[in-house]
């Protein structure tokens, strides 16, 4: 995350700056309108900050967290808030570029200038502005905090049209008990700063206190341009605790994931209980990798992590069904004993896949399917839950909702069934609510 300076910039970027952009041409008039004629509403830009310099974890930005790219669930919040104009990621890495643009965002550029360790978020946002004339507000959201929800985007949006804001922050409430720091050395005593500690509060006695979170800062550009991201007529927006999830501070990656599954925010349309998992044979049932028998039979390879995945979907009451493009040997995978309905073969995947469905009166958003190829690409879009292994095709990685950290035919099936496990958790708890 880009440090966060609240006080008095550093000096613009220069015009000249090496940057991808268009520098502003036309005067602005007090609405923030451009030119004259009919005025328009404010433009709120929202803005996602990544360089790809990371001290901790290289191109954390675009890391895999639960199988989406860490910026993904951000952007993902803010383009289905339908909050903004226009949706925006600041980067200096074409990685980083290409990613955003697959999540359907505009990239700005940015430049060296703003993109060092010592740079500042208000560095690249002011830079930002310079390029683009027509924001008036910047929704500055943090790549790093990916439970995220549009709901919340959508609440502050109205704050700062609706009821006025100059600028408007996320906080958490925190119920913790502060004490004074005594330096190493030194004979003092330390001293509580939010309690008395003859009184101690039980917690549901106590309102607790606001911190700031760091998920999102929302500013006029007035303000930022006299050096502020907070100011004006200013409040707060407090995010539920359970959302309140900074990759930066708070936990480490395995937690991340946990917390994102359970509480995150995966797109507009409704989870649905998955009962069919379609797997392509090679690449993700086996690596792929085929063996011939000195007398021409074709031997192949599987992880018995994935033949227990499939065991357990089984067992919760989720069809498992295996599929090929290729002439695989049905004696062969017979052999494997995963007791699965299989075709291979098949040159059309979507057809098997739907005449499958409609066999089993399931709507497209019941079907999960895990591919690895081209081939894989129609299924893996049609489908309500998509996963590729860590080694598939970037043509199967870009379609998909979840990528494995296993490769194919290394505990792929398994990974994403335990990906599944955890979404039907979410939907059954949806349910009870």
């Amino acid at each position: 995350m880009d440090s966060v300076e609240k006080g008095p910039p550093p000096p613009s970027p220069t015009r000249g700056a090496a940057v991808r952009g268009r520098p502003p041409k036309l005067q602005r008039n007090s609405r923030g309108g451009q030119g004259r004629g009919v005025e328009k509403p404010p433009h709120l830009a929202a803005l996602i900050l990544a360089r790809g310099g990371s001290k901790g974890i290289p191109l954390k930005n675009i890391k895999h967290l639960a199988g989406v790219p860490l910026i993904g669930w951000v952007l993902r919040a803010a383009l289905d808030s339908g909050a903004f104009q226009s949706v925006w990621v600041s980067t200096d890495h074409d990685e980083i570029e290409n990613v955003a643009k697959q999540f359907g965002a505009q990239v700005h550029r940015r430049s060296s200038e703003v993109s060092k360790d010592s740079s500042t978020s208000l560095d690249a946002i002011i830079e930002f502005l310079n390029y683009h004339n027509e924001v008036d507000i910047v929704g500055n959201i943090q790549a790093t905090s990916p439970c995220l929800h549009p709901t919340d985007l959508q609440k502050v949006a109205e704050m700062i049209r609706e009821e006025g804001y100059d600028s408007v922050f996320s906080v958490v409430r925190r119920h913790q008990f502060r004490w004074s720091e005594i330096q190493k050395g030194v004979r003092e005593v330390t001293e509580p700063l939010n309690l008395n500690p003859a009184k101690r509060p039980r917690r549901q006695d106590w309102d607790g206190e606001l911190y700031e979170n760091g998920s999102f800062y929302f500013a006029k550009r007035h303000l930022i341009e006299m050096g502020y991201l907070q100011g004006g007529k200013m409040a707060y927006y407090e995010m539920r605790a359970e959302h309140s999830v900074d990759i930066d501070v708070d936990i480490d990656w395995p937690i991340a994931e946990q917390r994102v599954l359970r509480y995150g925010y995966f797109g507009k349309e409704k989870l649905k209980e998955i009962k069919l998992l379609v797997c392509n044979i090679d690449g993700c049932l086996t690596n792929g990798h085929i063996y011939v028998s000195g007398d021409q039979k074709e031997i192949i390879s599987y992880d018995v992590k994935d033949a227990i995945g499939i065991s357990l979907l089984k067992k919760s009451g989720i069809e498992v069904r295996l599929i090929s493009e290729r002439a695989c040997s049905k004696q062969t995978l017979s052999s494997l004993k995963l007791d699965c309905k299989m075709e291979v073969s098949i040159s059309d995947k979507l057809a098997v896949v739907d005449e499958w469905r409609k066999e089993m009166g399931l709507c497209w958003k019941e079907v999960a399917y895990l591919g690895n190829e081209v081939s894989d690409e129609e299924c893996l879009k049609r489908v309500g839950l998509s996963g590729a292994p860590a080694d598939a095709c970037s043509t199967a990685q870009k379609a998909v909702g979840y990528i494995c950290k296993c490769n194919g035919g290394r505990g792929a099936i398994r990974e994403f069934a335990e990906h599944i496990f955890l979404l039907m958790e979410k939907v059954n708890n949806s349910c009870q609510k």
